[in-house]
């Protein structure tokens, strides 16, 4: 049953994220959590995580569709494959202004679990496509 406990830890991620349920979302993590985010440094921690969040929900309101979930049977190691719908909502860091701009990206992540829980995860997307999209 690890592959389904992996399967069920993901998709709850997911869920979360859409629901805007942060906390449901740190529920998930192991306290040695890693993040590694598209074109950034690796964040440390549910802290470094929580911030992450509150930055994002600041400048983007994203949900996400199509979401697929893998895992492999010994449920330690799981990828995702979805689409982000999203809305920029305020300039972020080097970036291109925002004015409410839409935008529509294919994304994927790679996860590390531990005991049913989520030690770390990668996320990929195109970021030039986004910002051709947002520009």
């Amino acid at each position: 049953m690890p592959r389904a406990t992996a399967l069920a830890t993901i998709s709850a991620y997911y869920d979360a994220f859409n629901a805007g349920d942060t906390a449901g979302m740190e529920a998930l993590l192991t306290e040695d959590f890693e993040h590694h985010v598209n074109e950034g440094q690796i964040r440390h921690g549910i802290e470094s995580f929580r911030a992450f969040n509150a930055h994002m929900t600041r400048c983007y309101r994203e949900h996400l569709s199509d979401v697929v979930v893998m895992a492999n049977d010994a449920g330690t190691r799981a990828a995702a494959e979805f689409v982000v719908n999203g809305v920029y909502l305020q300039s972020d860091d080097g970036l291109p202004e925002a004015k409410g701009q839409k935008y529509i990206l294919p994304a994927g992540a790679f996860f590390t679990l531990r005991d049913g829980r989520i030690q770390r995860v990668t996320t990929f997307y195109n970021l030039a496509d986004w910002i051709r999209q947002v520009s």
